[in-house]
């Protein structure tokens, strides 16, 4: 015959609910006499997310930027253009509107800017219009000339 022996431990309910540190629980917060309070501002930088990738999210804001393909004009487009920069730099209280491409440092394409002012010179050496407002735009770059009244 086997007998089997249970061994019984009588558990209190103050045993369940004590946990290790149940008796410095409920005393006052320690406040320093040396160290002033850290500011709740910086507190909160201390949990702040990590960036294990320093400049991915740089480099995939990057990626998603979109650029335009550069639009190539017709031979009588660049005569109406050509005819036109000639009126407003005949006249030289005449306001152009011009846009033009602009090649992305980083990334194949560009994007088209309009500027307004008035030529101060054809460079033909360069190939470029030199605005009274010092901006330098290449002629080929242009996309669309508008004389302002």
């Amino acid at each position: 015959m086997t007998y089997l022996y249970l061994k019984i431990t009588t558990i209190h309910f103050r045993d369940l609910l004590m946990g290790k540190y149940d008796d410095i629980i409920n005393l006052p917060h320690h406040t320093s006499s040396k160290h002033p309070r850290m500011p709740i501002c910086n507190r909160a930088a201390q949990f702040a997310p990590f960036a294990a990738l320093s400049g991915h999210n740089d480099a995939l804001r990057e990626m998603a930027r979109c650029t335009d393909d550069k639009i190539e004009l017709s031979d009588e487009e660049i005569t109406n253009i050509s005819t036109d920069i000639k009126r407003a730099f005949d006249n030289p209280s005449l306001d152009i509107s011009i846009s033009y491409f602009v090649k992305d440092k980083f990334k194949p394409g560009g994007k088209y800017i309009t500027h307004i002012g008035r030529i101060r010179k054809i460079d033909e050496y360069s190939s470029s219009l030199l605005l009274h407002d010092g901006t330098i735009i290449p002629l080929n770059d242009i996309l669309a000339v508008t004389l302002r009244h």
